[in-house]
């Protein structure tokens, strides 16, 4: 049997097409718009997540036995708000996980409700990308349209819905919201009273791979799919990127560095940190996991090869950095481009280069900008090694996990083994396998990502240049306490 599997990301929807051995048989990936109409904020029309994902399908299955596919699982960028009216209209562009119009609310929420009361009825504080504070903003600023709010959903449950006609959600993806008590998996009444939503203005529940219905009769004869076609709850993007990756069971770790940046620690049980600074969420297979997430990641290379040094020769760039220059930089770099979130929880932070001498060199500057995204995810790693947690070695996928090098640095700034996967392609690929275990080819979520994820490389860390970038380590993580209280002024 065949099944899809869907990436809905910020800036493209990627879909592919996996056999029941694993194999990927087919690619597409179609781009949609980001809108920013105003400073700091960051929208897109979930209708044009829906275009491009159903003309992506049938370009996908084109040319295959379309009657051999059994499920349809997506993995969706989290946090971001999609309201619906009483006719399953979209009332406003989805506000979306990146958006930084929410401090105020933000704040209201941390300060005034207060950081422990949300923790005790959500298990994480509010982050000015979580949902919950995106409705407030609604709220305080278009209270009509807030009026008119039926249905409250995610990215990839718009999707989900428009294939099913169920109003759905997993419970990986919405741990995201600051709404559901994550420990008792279910909506947090505390929380809807303080946004002034009513239960039913939910989304039902699901584990992720369970199927929340089958394809509509109108999608089935749209896309030629089968009417039995299963539609699979899916998952959070960093969950579903973890089942691709096989980051599944007790203490296995996942780092992805893509727009954002993450490292996933998936548990059997329930977990907080003192501090809140991970985010502590319901896993895609069935139990639970740690997560930092900081902001700007691979975004930060971009932003720095395509609109600081102007050249899209990434692998060029890399090329003048020799291997003598690791652990060996006097230049620093924060990578809080669009503020942080973890383990910070800043929306004022901001990036940063540190420590510029006259023989500061364009290869210098790289090479800091690589390294301090590494280091923003040693932050978070450090969190989750003071709670007791043992990570020894972690998957690692991505765009950024394409460079050899900026592997090398994480491996040796973490101390880690880093572990490359035969089929790096992230949420879409834990979608379709989320998508097989709800059509039963497989009894579970870790039976399913133990058959068919498989490691092809490991980059081991070299003690001489752990020890160097150790000392690195315990500089840079003086630097944002200190530039602290400046970023609000500016």
């Amino acid at each position: 049997m065949y099944y899809i599997g869907i990436d809905l990301g910020t800036s493209a929807v990627k879909l592919l097409l996996m056999d029941s051995a694993g194999a990927i048989l087919n690619i597409v990936t179609r781009e949609y718009p980001l809108l920013f109409p105003h400073s700091g904020w960051s929208e897109q029309n979930p209708e044009d997540w829906i275009e491009q994902t159903v003309s992506g399908i049938s370009e996908l299955t084109d040319g295959f036995d379309k009657s051999k596919i059994a499920g349809i699982g997506a993995g969706g960028q989290m946090h971001g708000l999609v309201a619906l009216d009483k006719d399953d209209n979209v009332l406003r562009p989805a506000i979306l996980w990146n958006d930084g119009r929410t401090a105020k609310e933000t704040e209201w929420l941390n300060s005034v409700v207060g950081r422990e009361k949300l923790s005790a009825y959500t298990a994480n504080i509010a982050f000015a990308g979580f949902t919950a504070p995106k409705l407030l903003w609604m709220k305080n600023n278009e209270p009509e349209l807030f009026d008119k709010i039926d249905k409250i959903m995610l990215p990839k449950d718009y999707i989900n819905y428009k294939l099913s006609g169920v109003h759905c959600t997993d419970y990986s993806d919405a741990s995201g919201m600051l709404l559901l008590d994550v420990k008792n998996k279910c909506w947090s009444k505390e929380m809807l009273d303080i946004c002034g939503i009513r239960e039913e203005q939910m989304p039902h529940l699901f584990e992720s791979y369970q199927a929340v219905g089958t394809i509509t009769a109108e999608m089935s004869s749209l896309l030629g799919l089968p009417e039995n076609t299963v539609i699979a709850a899916g998952a959070g993007d960093n969950a579903a990127a973890a089942v691709g990756t096989a980051t599944v069971g007790d203490g296995h770790c996942n780092i992805s560095l893509g727009t954002s940046g993450t490292i996933f620690i998936s548990s059997e049980k329930f977990g907080v940190d003192k501090n809140n600074a991970l985010h502590s969420f319901a896993h895609a297979d069935g139990k639970y996991h740690l997560m930092g997430c900081m902001l700007s990641a691979a975004s930060c290379n971009k932003w720095w090869q395509n609109e600081i040094i102007g050249t899209k020769d990434y692998k060029g760039e890399e090329g003048k950095i020799t291997a003598d220059m690791l652990g060996n930089n006097h230049v620093y770099y924060l990578p809080y481009l669009m503020g942080e979130r973890s383990p910070h929880n800043d929306s004022f932070a901001r990036a940063a280069f540190v420590g510029m001498t006259m023989d500061t060199s364009r290869a210098d500057m790289t090479l800091a900008m690589l390294e301090g995204v590494a280091f923003g995810i040693r932050d978070s790693l450090e969190v989750a090694r003071s709670l007791g947690i043992d990570v020894r070695r972690s998957n690692i996928c991505g765009g950024g996990a394409k460079s050899p090098l900026w592997k090398k640095i994480l491996a040796n700034i973490l101390n880690l083994e880093l572990d490359s996967i035969e089929t790096e392609e992230g949420p879409g690929y834990g979608g379709a396998i989320l998508a097989a275990v709800a059509c039963g080819e497989f009894a579970s979520v870790g039976d399913a990502a133990s058959r068919l994820v498989k490691v092809k490389s490991t980059v081991t860390p070299e003690p001489e240049i752990v020890a160097a970038y150790e000392q690195r380590y315990q500089v840079f993580r003086t630097i944002y306490p200190a530039l602290k209280p400046i970023f609000p002024k500016m």
